[in-house]
């Protein structure tokens, strides 16, 4: 799922039979790598336009603040021009990260974390008045804090805390090196802790119970109670179990909903963005067969406040729901992926809980291109009324700028139909070549992905294609603006090449039945649906077939060594934090609990379903030079699986080399590790399949 690394070659290198322990950054790049100066200025022009953090609108719809290089702004919504910067800093040249805005309900004031008291160590909340007084330290925090939000009486905020945190919580961070009785000792715990809004400068009391990892959580209405989203710990491996929890202040958690323990298509699934509805009676959310704690996507589901049987409001959609708002007690307002487009609808829900029914609204707006507020995934900023959706959103052609839709409004597909708030990036144009959503047949399913052209497109020529396949499964690409570092689609298109993203089965966008298609199945309709797109993308444009190299990170990762067993299609690959051996894979990884979904059983149960998807068991069929990359404390695909396919492919003969990135886990956080990742895979994909021959 994610795209990391470039750096400058590695000047402290330890090499021994091809593995490269990268423990610095800075040395010579290879003679088969692009001329240095063109690669630089490639990189220099993929940090075109200046960035947008999250953005929340007041809930009065009168002012706008947003997060622009690590610091708060504040503007009138309609004139964004005159912001004002506001900080916890008590010093003109103080250097503080500030974030993770959240507005009290009358609009009177603003809460954000800042690590102003302690820079670089220990963020806490503050609040401002907006009013040219000091912000108003409210914590003294030791640990890692997350998702503020005022309870609806405004007078409490609540936020995710891990007291005594070592790490960032969730799979994704470094793991912390084993030590002690495994599963037992050290493990970090997030908690709901609320600060009353008026309180001096304190340890905020912890209410949820020390013995659940809570993942999300909503108020209740009456800023009596929380709706949450837990597990027992380790945190990290167990949201795929979690649970559906209400609590009121100071009372016992109960359970609302199991998804083990019930019935019908959301047994043994997923459940994330419990939002409780303005009566109380209600608790809607998302569930469905989901990957990663973060990437959300399902269905649209209802349980009654007090429990019972869960209610799907939107089964057999085509669509992908990811985030959601009530807008009243009968409506509810629905982020989704739709194929390539993120869009926004309003649908009624009439009833109770169990015999709801539910009206459709036509999309509020409908973007070929990424969207959301900063907070979990597409998820938007309303004013209390819902009469305006505020957000910030890009494409591969448009960077990042700060937008707003109102319902009830005709309003035309695409970013020309939405209202431009912002205009931070205004004459900012790309350094890749331009983009076009595909679609295609594979088996009984239509399949979409992006083709980005390489820059300076001469139709005349051949040209080389990489297939870069994202994280997950269940995820999606969808047009956004820049590249970072990493595995990336722009670096790759600014260099000369055709990529192709593909969102195959298993992926998001197509409906709950497309993201369900590929269990009990890695590696294999997945890939027939990538080939096809392949096909299409050879007989419409001028790829050389002997060029066509395959990346990917994470899921994308195991596709690329997987496919390169199955398949001589591919030239060249770059497999990042993948997966060879799903067998000895379940004993090592830290979020087991995963696979069952996928799987059907546990590999002590079912062996064979796992072998099926092992590319370690096929691999004296590759022939195709793979470079292969992962972080030394990686939780989700652990080193090992890097080194038993490295080791299998130089026992074959074939080209290869692995790099292990040191207190990495699996999402890249170091920029020269990141910046590292893109050079060597240029540099790989150059000697196998230049841009230019």
């Amino acid at each position: 799922m994610f795209a990391d690394g470039f750096v400058r070659r590695v000047s402290a290198a330890a090499v021994c039979g091809g593995v490269v322990l990268v423990l610095a950054c800075a040395a010579a790049a290879q003679a088969t790598a692009p001329d240095r100066a063109h690669l630089d200025e490639v990189l220099k022009g993929l940090e075109r336009g200046h960035g947008v953090g999250q953005v929340a609108v007041a809930p009065d719809g009168k002012r706008m603040a947003w997060i622009e290089g690590g610091h708060i702004e504040v503007a009138p919504l309609d004139d964004l021009k005159k912001a004002v910067q506001v900080t916890a800093a008590t010093k003109a040249d103080a250097k503080c990260e500030e974030g993770d805005l959240a507005w009290e309900p009358d609009s009177k004031a603003l809460a954000f974390f800042s690590d102003c008291a302690a820079p670089e160590e220990q963020t806490d909340l503050y609040l401002s008045r907006l009013d040219g007084s000091a912000s108003r330290r409210l914590t003294a925090l030791k640990g890692y804090e997350d998702a503020p939000a005022f309870s609806p009486d405004g007078t409490r905020i609540a936020f995710l805390y891990v007291e005594g945190a070592t790490r960032q919580a969730g799979a994704l961070a470094a793991m912390k090196p084993p030590a002690g009785v495994i599963g037992e000792d050290g493990v970090e715990i997030q908690r709901v802790a609320v600060v009353q809004v008026n309180a001096e400068t304190a340890v905020p009391a912890q209410v949820t119970p020390a013995n659940l990892h809570v993942y999300e959580f909503d108020w209740a209405p009456d800023s009596m109670g929380l709706a949450y989203v837990a597990a027992a710990p380790p945190g990290e491996n167990n949201w795929w179990v979690a649970k559906l929890y209400t609590q009121a202040m100071g009372g016992v958690a109960t359970v609302v909903l199991a998804p083990a323990e019930v019935d019908g298509p959301l047994h043994g699934l997923q459940i994330a963005v419990p939002r409780w509805s303005p009566d109380g009676k209600a608790i809607a959310f998302i569930g469905g067969l989901m990957s990663d704690q973060g990437s959300t996507g399902g269905d649209v589901w209802m349980v009654a406040a007090t429990g019972g049987a869960p209610q799907d409001l939107t089964p057999g959609r085509p669509t992908t729901p990811q985030w959601l708002e009530w807008g009243g007690k009968d409506y509810l307002y629905v982020s989704e992926l739709a194929g390539g487009n993120s869009q926004l609808i309003r649908f009624k829900v009439a009833g109770e809980p169990g015999t709801a029914t539910v009206t459709f609204g036509s999309p509020i707006f409908s973007i070929p291109g990424t969207v959301g507020d900063g907070r979990l995934e597409v998820s938007l900023s309303p004013t209390a009324d819902h009469a305006l959706f505020v957000f910030r959103a890009s494409t591969f052609e448009r960077p990042a700028e700060i937008y707003g839709a109102k319902p009830g409004t005709v309003m035309s597909p695409g970013l020309d139909g939405v209202i431009q708030l912002s205009h931070i990036n205004d004459g900012v144009e790309p350094a890749w070549g331009k983009s076009v959503s595909l679609s295609w047949r594979s088996d009984k399913f239509r399949v979409q992905g992006w083709l980005m052209e390489p820059k300076d497109f001469d139709p005349a020529r051949k040209y080389p294609l990489i297939v870069l396949v994202h994280g997950g499964p269940a995820a999606a690409v969808t047009a956004h603006w820049g590249a970072g570092v990493g595995l990336s689609a722009a670096a790759f298109s600014a260099l000369g090449y055709f990529v192709l993203q593909p969102n195959p089965r298993g992926s998001y966008g197509q409906g709950e039945e497309f993201v369900q298609a590929n269990r009990k199945d890695f590696g294999y309709g997945d890939l027939r649906d990538i080939l096809a797109g392949v096909d299409v993308v050879e007989a419409h444009y001028p790829i050389d077939p002997e060029r066509v190299g395959l990346t990917g990170w994470s899921y994308g990762g195991f596709m690329t060594m997987f496919d390169v067993t199955q398949t001589g299609r591919f030239k060249a690959a770059v497999a990042g934090a993948g997966i060879a051996n799903w067998l000895s894979y379940y004993g090592e990884n830290s979020i087991d609990q995963w696979m069952l979904p996928y799987f059907g059983a546990s590999v002590y149960d079912d062996p064979a379903v796992y072998a099926k998807s092992s590319a370690i068991n096929f691999i004296k069929q590759v022939k195709t030079p793979t470079l292969v990359v992962v972080g030394d404390r990686d939780g989700e695909c652990p080193a090992p699986q890097s080194f038993e396919f490295w080791h299998a492919l130089r026992a074959q003969g074939v080209p290869t080399e692995l790099v292990v990135y040191p207190n990495e886990g699996h999402g890249f956080v170091d920029p020269e590790h990141r910046r590292d990742v893109l050079e060597r895979a240029v540099e790989w994909f150059a000697k196998y399949m230049p841009a230019r021959q």
